[in-house]
């Protein structure tokens, strides 16, 4: 990974690219410390722990991980790409349902280009909407009156347009998937903070060396385990029939098809965090039913429970929509190609979906088990560890994604040079 990066930075196109990205990055983690204007920061911070104990469910404290600490200190990014993650999510689900879009879908890249607005359409609406709950959310730290609640909610619905317009930039003009990358980098940001911490209190006897360097060596098998997982995949075998075309032979090769282990990589987890964040929302439009919401959705064991089923439900659904047995058997029936044992065809799509259905459940009981380990390491160690799964399989995923994308991008020049 290291070699790879040191050959990237000697290519000037490379190097380029690496230096803008870490530009728009730091741009980004500039405006996560600009506070929106008519809140006062101070109260607005022990509202803020206030209600993350309320919920005692690592809700807050999830969404807050994802904003790199945006949310919690009442700043222009406190949204961050989360209403973009969710519109897109929905959109795709939308694509599932409504013949139109996924007509729009297939139509090339003027179809995604349509999508795509669509779906910037869409999360400037849930920005809108939830820059309007954070705020009243927050009633007692910001200034009464109409126009300084108006004033926030279009800071952070702006501030979540910005966001959304420097990963557009990063994917278009940097190195890797720019979106991916800012929650990359909000998570980052939080580690030393985190790491500082249990500096501190070991340095004042509170904590026991021992138990933390367990957890320690815990957390190294956490990202070994998690890069195993990101990178585990089934081969199917696939065989290519011999063909004759006047006195030349093609064909007859063997190849095999990856199915990986977590088709759907961390999206079921945000989009579980997203839809139980929804009743909050609501809850604050709603003043009559926002105590019952907290009392009973966000009740730790009930929160729990919804978590694990929804990540699990979520994780199917979006595999689903992403690996098509039944598509897949049809382009290697036109293909000529068949998996040795099963007829091309339907017999085919059976046994990929077999394969699928219990490689997703592995990958979704592994994603549900880590997407819990913030709280669980929170009420182990009092919330001065919370650094749990989710975060690791965001940043493991996007490191391995970006470090594939550089070395494809090396490769590609090495055999431009040698072409020339």
């Amino acid at each position: 990974m290291l070699g790879a990066l040191i050959n990237a930075w000697r290519v000037p196109d490379l190097r380029k690219k690496i230096l803008y990205t870490a530009l728009l990055l730091f741009v980004y983690r500039l405006g996560s410390f600009i506070p929106v204007p008519g809140v006062n920061t101070a109260s607005f911070v022990a509202e803020f722990q206030r209600l993350a104990g309320e919920t005692g469910v690592g809700l807050l404290s999830l969404l807050d991980m994802f904003s790199g600490g945006g949310l919690s200190r009442a700043t222009v990014f406190a949204l961050n790409v989360g209403p973009y993650i969710t519109a897109s999510i929905i959109i795709e689900l939308l694509a599932v349902v409504i013949p139109a879009l996924e007509e729009l879908k297939k139509e090339g890249p003027e179809g995604r280009k349509k999508m795509s607005q669509y779906t910037r359409y869409g999360a400037v609406a849930l920005a809108l909407i939830q820059g309007y709950s954070y705020a009243m959310m927050f009633g007692t730290a910001v200034r009464p009156g109409v126009m300084w609640k108006l004033l926030i909610v279009l800071s952070m619905t702006a501030g979540a347009a910005f966001t959304m317009w420097l990963g557009d930039k990063i994917s278009e003009k940097g190195i890797g998937n720019g979106i991916s990358l800012i929650i990359f980098a909000g998570i980052l940001s939080r580690f030393p903070a985190q790491l500082q911490g249990v500096l501190g209190m070991l340095k004042q006897g509170v904590g026991n060396i021992a138990l933390t360097l367990v957890y320690g060596v815990m957390g190294l098998a956490l990202i070994v385990a998690v890069i195993a997982t990101t990178e585990a995949q089934r081969k199917i075998p696939v065989q290519y029939p011999k063909r004759v075309v006047g006195r030349r032979v093609y064909g007859g090769q063997s190849t095999h098809m990856p199915i990986r282990l977590n088709q759907a990589g961390v999206i079921p987890v945000i989009f579980a965090s997203s839809v139980l964040a929804f009743p909050q929302t609501i809850g604050q439009f709603i003043p009559a039913i926002s105590a019952s919401v907290n009392r009973f959705i966000y009740n730790a064991w009930v929160y729990n429970i919804l978590y694990v089923v929804l990540v699990i439900l979520f994780t199917y659904f979006y595999t689903g929509i992403t690996f098509n047995p039944v598509e897949v058997a049809d382009n290697m029936k036109k293909y000529g190609g068949f998996i040795p044992g099963f007829r091309p065809g339907r017999p085919t799509a059976e046994y990929l979906d077999r394969v699928l259905t219990r490689l997703t459940f592995v990958g979704a009981i592994f994603l549900a088990a880590i997407a819990l380990l913030p709280n669980i390491t929170g009420k182990l160690t009092s919330g001065s560890i919370s650094f749990g799964g989710t975060g690791l399989i965001i940043v493991v995923g996007v490191a391995l994604d970006t470090m594939k994308q550089i070395e494809a991008q090396l490769i590609m020049r090495q055999y431009e040079g040698f072409l020339k």
